[in-house]
């Protein structure tokens, strides 16, 4: 029986094991919740009685997170796992499977062209160095290289990075040819000869090193300098700075550095090369420019005259190319014949080469990746995280689905000359100018969503709510890799930017479980407010850490004692979820120090980044506040942070825009640990441990997990202890807050 390869399975999914387990699990949870609501609820002090606002605080706290608990499981109730079938994408001749007789249908040719955005806005802290080598990795995918086209927007306008990418133009002729013949991965030089790479020519691979490192000194070197010699100003490109531009003003800058149409675009082996294209669009300081947001708007617009590819991926400027078959197993889902008509986008995950053995700073999300994010894919597809994502443009551009879509995927197969270069770049000028959206729906309607500071996220949900699914692929080799934050400081600092834009989705009009209401699952809904309501466990959280520890100063039991059977399901909702925490967390990859590690950086991210985001989505609502984006250092830290970060050592190094958020972290542990001496010693003198047990165990929890702020305050002598300045504040507002009377 003869079958086309156009209708064999492109992927395969496959359920998560252990489900009827699981569900055990979160049935006796719900159950255990149930009672400790019913206690609170039932067991509240008399009027007059001490305690009774805290108590009615802690019922509200608990309140939250139980319904945040339940919003948690809905990615956890049935993940999936996808695989993909690569050799069926595009097969030669005829061959057999089994007793069926396969013929192949679909070659090399017919696979659609693909273009590629990289986004960059500033060269101090996205060095050009490390732009260059992911635009690399991206040029050298194992795909038909005149069906790649690689764009980068620099949003700085800086010839610096101009030049850089120039550079890269001329290294990729020996660059692609060099990882074709090796099969190297992964292909982002400054990775591969970062690591232990072995060629088979040790002569080709030594000399590849040297011109690598010899192009990179030539960028760094300029980098260091400030601006471009005139001597190194060869391409014609140049000659669009002027002495007056600046970062916030300059004109729009398209510049086609390799055009893969021309004969005389090809590597040292005489392959076609992808077309490389650098984009600056227009910026006026009267202008609101929109940040990421409208640089891929921009990059959408100027793309779609010079190469209109079908497939559209985004990275970030730090987020390389980890596996070069990336390309080939996103196209696996959208190209299905019976399952891919309707994805959307193919969304990786965010993986990082520089965590610590142990994640110091819990960047790794291993969890978030492994178990949450595949949780999705089985709802109605992952949220569109703003890297590492292959998108159709016409969802990215607005178009809804509807029954019975299917895409032509041979519309275009490669591109073909029309304009000139200069024409081209003319042409793409004018639509990345400052009032080329004026009166138009980019921004609303058409392309990434503006107004919020996680632009990926809240378009992502719009194009679910048009009808569209996503598909989450997490391959054994990671597909990207970039670097993460190392040091506390940049870590709160991300997560209050992710956090208030998360926050302000869920308070407009575009909140997932009203906005999505008949076009989403339920579950679906409840999966994106995971991370739309991460900074409102700020409040709950930080009352729970300082009212029950401050209530041992006098004595006054917020729990039910030792000997009452209402300690039961308070104990066993604290030992099942933590150890239910502990068991996802080690299955997901991670170690038990690095469990422990979470723990800390879930109780600082919630009394700091989040209480921060909270605030600002609050003052936002009242017209006191505008959003503004950070961009997150790229560039490694001195020498001496770096040692410490590898060794694990915590980072609490003099900066000033860190003060607020440090004394918070000092000063919470400052209360705990005096509220548990005073609790401890009044266990021992009057006898009363049972009455306090679960008080002094949330506030011996929360002492041990702040050890390392403790050494960081009093121990360390080395510059990334904690300020004198900071722990002054924070001994001070401690002993204020123990010393107040507590009504």
């Amino acid at each position: 029986m003869a079958e086309t390869c156009g209708h064999r399975p492109l992927f395969a999914t496959q359920a998560a094991r252990g489900r009827t387990a699981y569900r055990l699990y979160a049935s006796s949870m719900l159950v255990g919740i149930c009672l400790v609501l019913i206690y609170r609820a039932t067991h509240a002090p008399e009027a007059g009685e001490s305690g009774r606002w805290a108590w009615f605080g802690m019922l509200a706290a608990e309140l939250w997170f139980s319904f945040y608990w339940i919003i948690t499981q809905s990615v956890r109730w049935n993940p999936v796992y996808r695989t993909t079938f690569k050799d069926r994408l595009s097969q030669f001749g005829v061959g057999t499977a089994g007793q069926r007789r396969i013929t192949a249908c679909r070659d090399e040719a017919e696979l659609p062209c693909v273009d590629i955005f990289v986004c960059t806005a500033d060269p101090v802290a996205e060095p050009p160095a490390m732009v260059v080598s992911t635009v690399l990795s991206l040029m050298a995918y194992d795909y038909p290289s005149e069906k790649l086209s690689v764009y980068l927007s620099d949003d700085s306008g800086s010839e610096l990075t101009f030049y850089a990418i120039c550079e890269a133009a001329q290294f990729a002729k020996r660059w692609l040819p060099f990882c074709r013949r090796h099969r190297v991965e992964p292909r982002s030089p400054a990775a591969y000869f970062a690591g232990s790479a072995e060629a088979s020519d040790d002569k080709e691979h030594s000399d590849m090193k040297n011109l690598f490192r010899e192009m990179e000194s030539r960028i760094e070197a300029v980098s260091i300098l400030g601006k471009v010699p005139k001597e190194q100003k060869t391409h014609k490109g140049f000659s669009e700075w002027t002495t007056d531009m600046t970062s916030k003003n300059h004109p729009p800058i398209v510049q086609i550095l390799i055009d893969s149409r021309e004969e005389t675009s090809v590597d040292i082996d005489g392959i076609v090369l992808p077309t490389l294209v650098y984009m600056a669009r227009e910026k006026r300081p009267q202008h609101h420019h929109n940040f990421k947001a409208g640089a891929m708007n921009a990059l959408l617009r100027v793309s779609s005259v010079i190469s209109n590819s079908p497939i559209i991926l985004n990275v970030d400027c730090d987020m390389y190319s980890n596996n070069s078959q990336s390309i080939r197993d996103a196209l696996c889902f959208v190209m299905d014949e019976e399952q891919g008509h309707d994805v959307a986008f193919v969304q990786f995950p965010q993986g990082y080469e520089n965590t610590t053995d142990n994640d110091l700073y819990a960047n790794a999300f291993k969890v978030i990746n492994y178990v949450e994010l595949s949780g999705l894919d089985d709802l109605g597809g992952p949220l569109y995280i703003g890297t590492g994502c292959f998108h159709r443009r016409n969802t990215l551009c607005g178009t809804k689905y509807s029954t019975g879509y299917k895409e032509d995927w041979k519309r275009i197969t490669k591109m073909e000359k029309k304009e000139s270069v200069s024409i081209l770049e003319d042409t793409a000028k004018s639509l990345a100018t400052c009032i080329y959206e004026f009166n138009t729906q980019w921004g609303k309607e058409m392309g990434l969503k503006y107004g919020c500071a996680v632009e990926d996220v809240i378009t992502g949900l719009i194009i679910h709510c048009r009808g569209w699914r996503s598909v989450y692929f997490n391959p054994e080799r990671k597909g990207f890799l970039g670097a993460s934050p190392t040091t506390l400081l940049q870590t709160l600092v991300q997560h209050k930017r992710w956090s208030e834009g998360n926050l302000q989705i869920v308070l407009s009009k575009y909140c997932p479980l009203f906005y999505g209401h008949g076009k989403l699952k339920l579950g679906h809904r409840m999966g994106y407010c995971i991370y739309g309501l991460w900074a409102a466990n700020s409040i709950p959280t930080l009352f729970y850490l300082t009212i029950p520890s401050l209530f041992l100063l006098k004595g006054v039991s917020l729990f039910p004692e030792l000997s009452s059977p209402w300690f039961v399901p308070f104990a066993y909702v604290a030992a099942a979820k933590n150890a239910f925490s502990l068991v996802e967390s080690i299955v997901s990859g991670d170690t038990l120090v690095g469990w422990w590690n979470i723990q800390r950086m879930w109780m600082l991210k919630r009394t700091t980044s989040y209480l921060f985001a909270t605030i600002d989505n609050m003052l936002a609502l009242v017209g006191a506040s505008k959003a503004a984006f950070v961009i997150t250092a790229k560039v490694a830290e001195a020498d001496d942070s770096a040692k410490r970060y590898e060794r694990e050592v915590m980072e609490f190094g003099t900066t000033a825009s860190a003060g607020v958020m440090f004394v918070i972290i000092g000063t919470m542990a400052l209360i705990n640990l005096a509220c548990l001496v005073v609790g401890l010693q009044r266990a021992v003198v009057d006898q009363a441990f049972g009455g306090l047990l679960i008080q002094n165990a949330v506030c011996g929890l929360v002492v041990a997990l702040n050890l390392p702020i403790y050494e960081a305050m009093f121990l360390r002598k080395d510059k990334g202890r904690m300020s004198s300045s900071t722990v002054f504040a924070s001994a001070g507002l401690s002993v204020l807050a123990c010393v107040l009377p507590v009504l």
